[in-house]
């Protein structure tokens, strides 16, 4: 067996990384049993209640596509000069009025939990928030916290969420941070005037505010919202790296320390323990890096809304995306549905 080098530490942190936060948070393979692990790794911070008052919710597909899991994934713009999320917060994470879900994207993990769909729900699309008419979907969250959220999204997929995970900006800088910064390919020069950050064509290392900045450019880029959605995909896809499994299962002690580490940056939902986390994890065993495809809901395109910008989402292929997802048929419509999938080229 070849020797451990330093790169290939970092490669698995940041595969292990990418997996924790597109999957909920914290997926990582733990070998012993969840007594052991359960002693190695802290309590969960969970976030305010996220199913409190929801009311019929869709149902769950029946037979095997049952026990397919989705996770709902936030990342909130939260102005706040201390921690909102994770072990560290000093502040609550939802105070109305004061966030938007800056990031929303749905994980649908696979019955047999070898394959999963990370979709992106842009912020700017424009849906019906129960209670409040039409919308930015990213308004739910500042107008009723998770529950709008949840609520939100399962009104406009008819898709069960199982779980929720929330990160904020100190989280994300201190994730991107943790695993050595993430590298992007930028194909073009643009310039994000709101920022004032010139982002020259080429491959970039960046540290975690540089990489906050890069997914959260929206001025300056062809597509707006919809490229940024892009960026954040990109910076995800950076983080998922091959063999994560076989690599992990080799250090335990390893994985529990790191595991610890990302529990200090981000939040789940009140029902997820850390039983019931660890538990998720290993059933994720047989699930690797390439089996996890990435796509944003279909759009019809931008537009407006008053003095607002938009994005107007494509009813038609949508409703058939989300049944889909339901019925965890989700890879062979993707098949049939190519452009609709997120490629390697980020503008």
């Amino acid at each position: 067996m070849r020797r451990r080098e330093p790169d290939d530490r970092r490669r698995d942190r940041k595969a292990l990384v990418g997996l924790l936060v597109c999957t909920a948070a914290i997926a990582v393979v733990i070998s012993g049993t969840l007594v052991w692990a359960q002693s190695k790794i802290p309590e969960v911070r969970h976030t305010e209640p996220a199913f409190v008052g929801l009311e019929n919710r869709p149902v769950r597909a029946t037979g095997p596509a049952g026990e397919a899991v989705n996770i709902l994934l936030l990342g909130t713009d939260r102005r706040s000069e201390v921690p909102t999320t994770g072990a560290a917060a000093e502040a609550d994470a939802w105070v109305a009025g004061e966030q938007r879900s800056d990031t929303m994207m749905l994980v649908h993990v696979a019955a047999d939990r070898r394959s999963a769909h990370v979709i992106s729900l842009p912020r700017d699309s424009w849906v019906p928030v129960p209670g409040h008419g039409r919308a930015k979907i990213n308004a739910a969250y500042s107008l009723g916290g998770l529950p709008l959220a949840v609520e939100t999204v399962e009104t406009l997929t008819r898709v069960r969420v199982d779980h929720v995970a929330v990160v904020d900006w100190d989280g994300f800088r201190a994730l991107t941070d943790l695993v050595g910064g993430v590298r992007v390919q930028v194909p073009e020069t643009v310039v994000d005037s709101v920022r004032g950050i010139t982002w020259t064509a080429g491959e970039h290392l960046l540290d975690g505010e540089q990489a906050l900045a890069y997914v959260g450019q929206r001025y300056g880029l062809p597509g707006g919202d919809l490229d940024r959605v892009q960026r954040q995909q990109a910076v995800l896809r950076t983080l998922m790296q091959d063999g994560l499994h076989a690599e992990m299962r080799s250090d335990p002690d390893q994985v529990a320390r790191f595991v610890s580490e990302v529990l200090e940056h981000v939040a789940v939902d009140e029902t997820w323990s850390l039983a019931g986390i660890l538990s998720f994890s290993a059933s994720l065993r047989n699930l690797r890096s390439a089996d996890i495809r990435y796509l944003t809901v279909p759009v019809a395109g931008l537009g407006r809304e008053g003095a607002q910008s938009v994005v107007h989402l494509n009813g038609r292929l949508s409703d058939q995306l989300w049944t889909a997802v339901r019925d965890d048929v989700a890879g062979p419509w993707l098949d049939a549905h190519p452009d609709l999938e997120t490629g390697d080229r980020i503008d």
